[in-house]
């Protein structure tokens, strides 16, 4: 069924904990105006660490993030991307991953608005 609204795309970042507020922040300066925020653990290309506790070592296989989730208009997407990638990196391995998907139909479920109008 082809949408007849604006077409939105669904961004998912994995972030560092810490540069949530940040990231947050600069959304919000460039017009984004909602987003889920989930904590979660996984792991990358680090694939976990070693960690010492109470004098024992022990493995960390997964490490704790944030995973954004983030609706915009089609054309607004590649300036949300930039955004993120612009203030979530710090350059050391466990920035994260942002992938963009295309969303085929989106609804406000108090009003019953779609795509675009929904958001």
């Amino acid at each position: 069924m082809e949408s007849k609204g604006t077409r939105v795309k669904l961004i998912i970042a994995t972030i560092k904990p810490f540069k949530l507020e940040e990231v947050r922040e600069a959304l919000t300066e460039i017009s984004v105006r909602g987003m889920m925020v989930t904590e979660i653990k996984g792991f990358g290309s680090q694939s976990g660490h070693t960690e010492i506790y109470r004098g024992a070592e022990y493995a960390v296989n997964f490490v704790p993030k944030i995973k954004l989730e983030i609706v915009v208009e089609d054309t607004m997407a590649d300036q949300v991307v930039e955004t993120i990638v612009k203030t979530a990196q710090t350059g050391k391995i466990g920035d994260g991953k942002i992938f963009v998907l295309d969303v085929s139909q989106a609804i406000r479920v108090r009003t019953g608005e779609t795509d675009a109008d929904a958001l």
